[in-house]
């Protein structure tokens, strides 16, 4: 009897990591700093999702935290998160600034900022980061204004929300 337990365990594992799904999900954090009249957005996406999607737009070979990086990667990391991601405070489209990025395992996280930014009411966003090469992919949105929490999640079919505060 043990033994057979033993040989379906040994059958069964393997066969369940060929069958694991990948999910394909990156957090967008937005935070309005009143004191400094800023609004403060991280995400964090899978470092392969971002380095496929990149090598594919941009036809370059990103290779990420290996020795062969390419070394002004910043520079497509901003021009395709400022192709993928608007965003709108009070109906008024805004400009972010990209601050960099860093590494964490298979994570990759982009530091933002909006400036000049006394009050909110409203913030429009658009996220398609990931959703061409990728049709699963969610796009969890998660910001505070105030004491206010607002979370949202956006689809390839439902890019777009706005969040009342």
């Amino acid at each position: 009897m043990k033994f057979k337990k033993s040989f379906l365990l040994l059958l069964v594992i393997p066969l369940l990591s060929f069958s694991a799904h990948k999910y394909y999900l990156s957090l967008t954090q937005i935070k309005f700093k009143e004191e400094s009249k800023s609004v403060q957005i991280i995400i964090n996406v899978f470092m392969d999702d971002i380095e496929t999607a990149l090598n594919k737009d941009y036809k370059i070979d990103l290779q990420l935290t290996t020795k062969k990086e390419l070394q002004n990667n910043d520079v497509y990391f901003e021009k395709y998160l400022k192709t993928k991601l608007q965003f709108k405070i009070d109906n008024v489209a805004k400009e972010f600034t990209y601050i960099g990025k860093e590494y964490d395992g298979d994570l990759v996280y982009f530091y933002l900022e909006i400036e000049n930014i006394p009050t909110i009411s409203t913030i429009e966003i658009t996220n398609k980061i990931l959703m061409k090469h990728f049709p699963e992919q969610q796009n969890l949105i998660k910001s505070k204004v105030g004491k206010k929490n607002k979370s949202v999640l956006l689809s390839k079919d439902d890019y777009n929300k706005i969040l009342t505060y």
